[in-house]
């Protein structure tokens, strides 16, 4: 069996502690994959987006976020947990988030001595990296935040519309990864409740699996907490770019409401005495006099009603 498990990647790591129990799977590693098929049973193609159970394997897939540089990436991972072997399904490419999970079994050897150890490590690993996904989007907030809050007080007057909705389009790139990160925390509770109802009677992880659900259960209420922040300020942005068009629409109105009856006698004028060559200046001076009022009294009108500030 060991022939074809994978090695970790791990410097000063006795690797074959985990290969006895644990045989992470390439995407890409189609000769693995058939003979797991082949010597195991283990087929991931019914379990990629949902919990499958057959006689000796439980798969449960769970959506990873992970942090790659300045980028925040995803992938499946699909977790084929049987009796002696863990089997993982992941990216071709190395998967850093694991790492984590290899120290911790490097510190704690006992978590490598069983499937679901290792199972434990993993998710422990995953729920870490969520963590560090959340500070991530978390760092850019506080600016976003002043941004829009300052537009929105009034204290920044030179704030335009596209200030705003560039503020709003990071805003909600960074609302979309809290949203997954949410997901995720279901996908891992769910993993963890199953391992939880897989353990062995009498397992050592029986005192710890309690807290791991808990870590779970709170960076996921974390995630809630960032999330209605973001919406609130993403309800505050579009509040903001309403009113403004609002006013644009109201001082358009307004204008429209003085210079419109003006208009509409100097045309009449024009067309009632077009045919007399000269005006007496007695018409001309009453028509100017009524286009005056014709645009003082929805002044005044509107200034009374608190239209023109």
């Amino acid at each position: 069996m060991t022939t074809f498990l994978s090695a970790v990647t791990t410097d000063h790591f006795d690797t074959e502690v985990l290969q006895q129990h644990w045989i992470p799977l390439a995407a890409d590693d189609a000769d693995t994959a058939a003979v797991l098929r082949e010597r195991l049973g283990i087929d991931f193609t019914a379990a990629r987006n949902q919990v499958w159970e057959t006689d000796n394997f439980l798969y449960l897939p769970v959506l990873a976020n992970y942090q790659r540089g300045e980028s925040i990436e995803q992938a499946t991972i699909v977790f084929a947990l049987g009796g002696e072997f863990l089997v993982t399904l992941q990216p071709s490419e190395h998967f850093v988030p694991f790492d984590k999970a290899v120290v911790k079994m490097r510190r704690n050897t006992a978590l490598a001595g069983s499937a679901h150890g290792v199972m434990y490590a993993l998710l422990w690993a995953l729920n870490e990296e969520s963590e560090r996904v959340l500070h991530h989007a978390g760092a850019g907030l506080g600016a976003l935040r002043e941004e829009i809050e300052s537009a929105v007080d009034g204290h920044d007057r030179d704030a335009t519309d596209a200030d705003i909705r560039g503020a709003m389009s990071r805003l909600n790139a960074t609302e979309q990864i809290v949203s997954r990160v949410r997901e995720t925390q279901l996908q891992l509770a769910r993993a963890a409740r199953h391992l939880t109802a897989d353990m062995p009677p009498g397992h050592e992880l029986d005192g710890v699996l309690g807290a791991l659900v808990a870590d779970i259960d709170g960076v996921g209420q974390h995630a809630g907490i960032e999330h209605d922040k973001m919406r609130y300020l993403q309800q505050s942005a579009a509040t903001w770019l309403a009113a403004r068009q609002n006013r644009i629409v109201e001082a358009c109105t307004v204008l429209t409401a003085v210079l419109l009856p003006p208009t509409w006698i100097a045309t009449c004028y024009g067309v009632i005495f077009a045919w007399i060559p000269d005006s007496p200046w007695q018409h001309q001076l009453l028509v100017i006099l009524l286009m005056a009022l014709a645009a003082v009294l929805p002044s005044a009108y509107l200034r009374k009603k608190g239209r023109l500030r």
